[in-house]
């Protein structure tokens, strides 16, 4: 337990804070129920007006004086207690981001709209891109722990990690998105660059489709779609909750959150959450140990809005589940092995970040807004990293070599610019203008060991590394700078909308030697620039359909060549990728149905014979999604997605592959989740869900593919006041209940999926 010291003391802070916020919350509470308690002995006006009617036809006969009625009227106009602050209006729809997000849609478990950047709080049915916005509630119900366990929802969203991994890595439309291109509250590289905690999120915004003019560059390069994180604050009814969890194997924790606002108006907001974690959880003779404290502060005023958030996470996992490399000449995929297992025993691994963000709106006047944020994030990881330097052959037999791989980065990211909301003539324009700036410094350290063989089913023990374990050292700085304006322009009482928008971006990547007789001499360097254009539509026959187009394109970073290619530290050239869809969108009441068909072209990345990454012709995914969420009947809550993709080889070096199906890209996906108020037993909840992904191929040659699998995860909750007199909300969830076994894949670079897991929680408010 004695590791578990830093995780420890950043918990007893956060409970320490809590608490004060708790108390200061039940202290102001006080006067407030004191105010409300006078208020009710005052006598209702409805009841005074009939009796100085009546006594206005008595005065014909004996009139009074005017002094005696100004008496009478004069303290009675005293008495009158002030309306109370109304509840902030949603900012979905208007020149602002910050405050009361869009409602939630029917069932609550997402929301009509979100922040879709450069185009600001819009609704779903205006919006000509595929969008969802998942809610906390849909978060909590489910107990997902980070942000992935809950985007699994949509199929066009798939994870190729798993639980207690190196981080979240998604595919969103075939493509790659990793953990560090996941927006925080609009910026990039603020979020933690494994994985985002559940605890701080209000709500998840996903946009499906290249996001560049949108958000500005991905850091990583995503072209498939983007990820924004909307931090929790402060809401209108103060709480305090304190909620005791478990996850299998024995891993368990303790999370507080307490919530609170001040002022005459409640116009100032402290929101805290701290959690932490300890145990073994999916990883057998693993252990994984999480601390988090995380306060967010805001200020709503008629015209100046302002938020801060502050949060430090550690996260300490020994035995995290392993990725491992396929042999790409095997003539049969390996079976995956057990779930539960690690293939490379008695691994370490540590990641800390702590982030600090800040972001100020004023309204200059109520047609147009200014607004900027800038936040700083530190981050670092330190771990033992085997590789296969030779690839699992069919009988899960490869080389080990153990290495370590520590590495940080400090990023710093900021936007500045308005919005503005106004007519000319018979056209509405919502027209946007902003600057954005994104700069980071990375560094790492790759120290190589010995190498012995093994076989995934019964590993070898890791061989020694001896060489010095050094400190990471600087090996680049990446500066992404854009300026973009939009405008989207409304006619026929907004039953059209027209999107037209640019984005000029600018990108600087700087590579440092880490190793050899010149440490810290620049290796390579590229500044590259491009504009990139944006055209939308939406049509609305009627008010409750949609139907919409885009183009867009993005331009991506090059990518920086991990440490365990053969060109490790080259940065590859940037490159644009396009994107064109049409779709159509229903509100029927309580349920939102909608059909989209898209296509996405990007460079396709590969491995070569020298394990040399490289650009190599074009890869163009073209699909088709459907989507269904909402309230099916009274009490039953429901979302379902299926998501159809051909991800072909356009133009292959290879001639041979011309026409294939890209490496690792499952051809059709399928998530459906209920949510039930059972009838017989008050406040007692069921909910199921379906995840499945289809086969997918393990290299471009199409000769073997990988299974397909599907996961089964049932759940409960039951809530109640009858033990303390205010809510208590027991939940108990399962996930993988059949045990499956099944490898998450992005090509011959694989893991395997999670095993059976249990979640219980009890959420006390107090």
């Amino acid at each position: 337990m004695s590791n578990f010291k830093n995780n420890k003391n950043r918990l007893y802070l956060g409970v320490a804070a809590g608490v004060v916020t708790a108390t200061v919350a039940s202290l102001s509470a006080s006067p407030v129920r004191a105010q409300e308690a006078e208020r009710r002995v005052l006598p209702p006006v409805s009841v005074d007006a009939p009796q100085q009617r009546a006594r206005s036809a008595t005065r014909t006969a004996q009139p009074r004086a005017t002094p005696q009625r100004a008496a009478r009227v004069a303290p009675r106009r005293a008495a009158e207690p002030p309306p109370p602050p109304a509840a902030p209006p949603t900012t979905m729809g208007s020149t602002r981001t910050i405050g009361a997000p869009a409602p939630a849609y029917a069932g609550g478990q997402v929301a009509q709209g979100g922040t879709l950047g450069l185009l600001g709080a819009t609704s779903v049915m205006n919006t000509p891109f595929s969008t969802v916005n998942f809610t906390s509630q849909l978060i909590e119900d489910q107990q997902a722990r980070t942000a992935a366990d809950t985007l699994i929802n949509d199929s066009s969203v798939r994870t190729t990690t798993s639980s207690n991994g190196f981080d979240d890595t998604f595919i969103i439309r075939g493509f790659p998105v990793n953990a560090t291109d996941v927006g925080l509250n609009g910026l990039y590289g603020l979020s933690s660059s494994q994985r985002v905690p559940a605890q701080i999120i209000e709500r998840i915004e996903l946009l499906k489709g290249p996001g560049a003019l949108i958000n500005g560059i991905a850091p990583s390069g995503a072209v498939g779609g983007g990820i924004n994180i909307v931090t929790k604050r402060a809401t209108d009814e103060p709480f305090s909750r304190l909620t005791p969890f478990f996850m299998s194997a024995a891993n368990y924790g303790l999370h507080l959150e307490t919530s609170q606002r001040f002022g005459a108006n409640k116009e100032w907001g402290v929101r805290f959450n701290g959690v932490g974690r300890n145990g073994e959880a999916s990883i057998r003779d693993g252990n994984f140990q999480s601390g988090l404290g995380a306060v967010a502060i805001d200020y709503r005023g008629d015209r100046l809005r302002w938020t801060l958030d502050l949060f430090s996470q550690n996260d300490n996992t020994d035995n995290f589940r392993p990725q491992i490399s396929l042999l790409p000449t095997a003539t049969a995929i390996p079976a995956p092995p057990d779930a539960r297992s690690n293939w490379y025993p008695d691994t370490r691994l540590r990641q800390k970040d702590n982030t600090a963000a800040t972001a100020l709106e004023y309204d200059l006047t109520n047609w147009l807004t200014a607004y900027a944020g800038v936040g700083y994030r530190d981050g670092s990881n330190y771990q033992t990293f085997p590789r296969s330097a030779t690839a699992v052959d069919a009988l899960g037999n490869f080389q080990v070599q153990n290495t370590y791989y520590d590495s940080y980065s400090k990023t710093v990211s900021g936007n500045v610019g308005f919005r503005s909301r106004f007519d000319t003539g018979f056209i509405g324009h919502k027209l946007n203008v902003a600057y954005t700036g994104f700069f980071q410094e990375a560094g790492n350290a790759y120290i190589q060991g010995g190498t012995t063989a093994s076989n995934i089913y019964n590993p070898a023990p890791l061989p020694a590394v001896t060489l010095d374990r050094y400190s990471p050292r600087h090996a680049s700085d990446s500066t992404l700078t854009s300026v973009a304006v939009v405008d989207t322009m409304s006619f026929l009482n907004e039953s059209v909308l027209l999107t037209l928008g640019g984005r000029h971006q600018m990108v600087k990547q700087e590579s440092y030697a880490t190793t050899g007789t010149n440490i810290g001499a620049l290796t390579s360097t590229y500044d590259a620039s491009a504009t990139t254009p944006l055209a939308g539509i939406v049509v609305k026959p009627w008010t409750n359909v949609s139907l919409y187009a885009n183009y867009a394109e993005g331009l991506t970073r090059g990518t920086i060549v991990g440490g365990n290619f053969s060109n490790a530290g080259t940065i590859l050239a940037p490159y644009k990728s396009k994107q064109q869809e049409a779709g159509v969108k229903v509100d029927w009441g309580t349920i939102t149905t909608t059909a989209a068909v898209f296509q996405i072209a990007r460079p396709s990345l590969i491995t070569t014979a020298a394990n040399a990454q490289a650009y190599d012709g074009e890869q163009r995914n073209r699909g088709l999604e459907l989507n269904l969420y909402g309230l099916i009947l009274p009490g039953l809550r429901g979302m379902a997605s299926a998501t159809f993709i051909n991800p072909e080889l356009t133009n292959p070096t290879d001639p041979t592959q011309r026409g294939n199906a890209a490496a690792g890209v499952p051809d059709k996906a399928f998530s459906a989740g209920l949510d039930w108020d059972t009838p017989w037993v008050r406040g007692l909840a069921l909910n199921g869900r379906v995840i499945h992904t289809g086969s997918a191929y393990l290299t471009t040659a199409n000769t073997l593919s990988f299974p397909g699998w599907t996961r089964l995860d049932i759940g409960a909750r039951y809530t109640t006041t009858a033990l303390t007199g205010k809510p208590v909300t027991f939940r108990a969830n399962i996930e993988n209940v059949t045990g499956e076994t099944y490898w998450l894949t992005t090509g011959t670079y694989v893991t395997v999926g999670a095993p059976r897991t249990y979640l219980l929680s009890a959420a006390f408010d107090f």
